[in-house]
């Protein structure tokens, strides 16, 4: 069964996530099958991607599938993890991607959306980043993508606490673009999307790309990356970690001991 659908309207593209049983976590699968979405709308020369869920759901996306992450002694979110393939592939669709938004954002479903090149929201909304819930390491990668976005205070607090943030919040701090009541949701969005649309598509292209490279910054010594990863490797080599996988798995709060 898809676990997502797509639909066109001219140029508009729209990619919509349907496994609300899953919470639309984002496993191999409904990554795999979002990252064919892309490719299939880039050749079909759409100039602008709405991502969403169903209408009305409580949960926008749970975020990773922790089923699917190793239990110990592997990097879980690694270059070549599916959530990192994803991200890479929104970040380099040639033309905007628009994050319409409505329910809860966990995890990494929070750096889908700050990859996306806008994110609209519906009142209510709420957006989490919980890697410590769980004992995982976040990558470099990922905090670098928040830090852009909601400067290193923010993203410090969010990802210490994993507490929510509210819509109304994460549009004061420039995490996204708009919010609006629930129920004008899709038609602000089109919108904001046929004001893209009526744009050149090249210029606008050319644009993002811009963004795309100038955002990635100034770059870190190779031995920085190679303390990151060590930092790294002591906790998803840790007990804790292995703990949060289990307790998840066992439907239980986890118990962590720091070691």
């Amino acid at each position: 069964m898809a676990l997502i659908q797509k639909f066109t309207e001219g140029h508009l593209g729209v990619l919509m996530m349907s496994n609300p049983a899953k919470r639309n976590c984002l496993s191999g699968e409904l990554v795999k099958e979002l990252v064919a979405g892309f490719d299939e709308f880039e050749q079909q020369e759409i100039h602008t991607v709405i991502l969403r869920a169903e209408p009305g759901v409580k949960v926008w996306s749970a975020g990773h599938d922790i089923r699917e992450l190793p239990e110990s002694r592997r990097d879980p979110l690694n270059y070549h993890d599916s959530l990192g393939t994803l991200l890479r592939r929104v970040q380099d669709f040639p033309y905007p991607v628009i994050a319409m938004v409505e329910g809860s954002v966990w995890g990494g479903a929070c750096d889908l959306c700050i990859s996306c090149d806008m994110i609209i929201c519906a009142e209510g909304a709420t957006f989490a980043i919980t890697p410590a819930k769980l004992g995982l390491p976040y990558n470099a990668s990922g905090i670098v993508h928040f830090i852009n976005v909601l400067g290193p205070k923010i993203a410090k607090e969010m990802f210490y606490t994993a507490q929510p943030i509210s819509a109304e919040q994460a549009f004061n701090v420039s995490m996204v673009n708009h919010v609006v009541p629930p129920a004008e949701l899709e038609s602000f969005t089109k919108d904001i999307a046929a004001s893209i649309l009526a744009n050149a598509p090249l210029s606008v292209s050319v644009i993002k790309r811009q963004f795309r490279l100038l955002l990635k910054g100034t770059p870190i010594p190779a031995e920085t990356f190679e303390e990151i990863q060590g930092l790294r490797r002591k906790v998803y080599d840790s007990d804790d970690y292995k703990e949060g996988i289990l307790s998840f798995k066992e439907k239980r709060a986890p118990v962590f001991k720091g070691r």
